[in-house]
């Protein structure tokens, strides 16, 4: 990978995080309504995420192209702890602000959204020793971890992470659900989608460690990769369920929503497709596999732009049809770490 392309793949997530944070203050500078109010806090929280997936590509590609120091590893993952954690914060002083619906429902999903940046900047946390994998890969299989690799403890540890993170989710979505209103609904089914993203990012961060670790079995290679898709899979079919199961108009942001998140989960799939499959083996099409998360990306903006037209006739589209806009573009930030990966797996 030359300077050039790596700047380029880091700027990705640097810019999809800008249209993020840009597009929801400009949403919440124009009418003080709920719709407004909801849109542009879940797209100036999808920021976080953005900026979780830049830790990782950078963490990857100082590695690859020979610039990655000691204060780095420390220093990138570490930022993105910081960052996930402030959207965290920050969903909770709105889910508790005032006690209006749309503060519950921007909150609680503020709150989803910094447990999915925790996952990602896990998967930083771990790529920390990325350039181990092709070490690991020269030495029997499961015949103990190359030198410099993660400790038991510390990969045990990372791949807790996220685990620990879609329990939170789900728990907090349950809570949510059995309230039985029109908020609680919203928010918890939205939250019960970013969980199964931090599903999604277990297979990810532990496929990373595996493999660092010289622990990954062709009996898992596509295991994790099972996992990540039936999460997309629950994430696409409750969001039909929700859409058409009643005509409450309520319902149409949470089921649009829900699709939007499980096309990450299979932008997500990419990724841990991609180390599955390359992993002690050549696999000739692994340069197509970036394509998924640019085809998710399209999906997600195409399906904003029918929603905006709808919006047009029925305000209860505006919120799903803004929001889907910032995950078209955190899928098209995976397409950059998809690459990363490609290349790195690859030299």
């Amino acid at each position: 990978m030359n300077h050039t392309v790596s700047v380029i793949f880091r700027a990705i997530p640097l810019l999809m995080g800008a249209v993020c944070l840009s597009y929801g203050l400009y949403i919440l500078a124009g009418p003080k309504d709920a719709d407004h109010f909801v849109a542009g806090h879940v797209n100036v929280g999808l920021t976080a995420i953005c900026y979780a997936l830049f830790t990782t590509a950078a963490t990857i590609i100082r590695q690859l192209i020979d610039r990655y120091g000691r204060v780095w590893g420390i220093i990138l993952p570490l930022s993105g702890y910081v960052v996930a954690a402030a959207a965290v914060i920050w969903g909770i002083v709105l889910a508790n602000r005032e006690g209006t619906a749309e503060n519950l429902t921007a909150g609680f999903v503020v709150i989803g959204v910094g447990f999915v940046s925790a996952c990602v900047s896990t998967v930083a946390a771990a790529s920390t020793k990325f350039s181990l994998i092709q070490s690991a890969q020269l030495l029997e299989p499961r015949s103990g971890p190359p030198e410099g690799a993660h400790s038991r403890t510390i990969g045990a540890v990372l791949t807790a992470v996220p685990v620990v993170a879609a329990i939170a989710g789900f728990s907090l979505a349950i809570g949510l659900l059995v309230r039985g209103d029109a908020p609680g609904f919203v928010a918890g089914h939205v939250l019960i989608g970013l969980s199964a993203i931090c599903t999604s990012l277990i297979a990810l961060v532990a496929s990373i460690v595996r493999q660092v670790r010289n622990e990954f079995g062709d009996g898992e290679r596509f295991a994790w990769a099972g996992l990540v898709a039936a999460a997309g899979t629950v994430n696409l079919l409750l969001g039909l369920f929700v859409l058409f199961s009643s005509d409450e108009p309520y319902r149409l942001a949470p089921g649009c929503v829900l699709i939007g998140l499980g096309l990450i989960c299979f932008s997500i799939l990419s990724k841990v497709l991609l180390l599955a499959l390359v992993w002690r083996r050549t696999f000739e099409l692994a340069n197509r596999i970036p394509l998924m998360p640019i085809g998710t990306a399209l999906t997600c903006l195409f399906f904003a732009a029918f929603l905006f037209e709808a919006a047009g006739t029925d305000p209860a589209f505006f919120v799903p049809a803004h929001v889907l806009v910032g995950l078209g573009a955190v899928c098209f930030t995976l397409f950059s770490i998809v690459s990363i990966l490609e290349a790195g797996t690859s030299e």
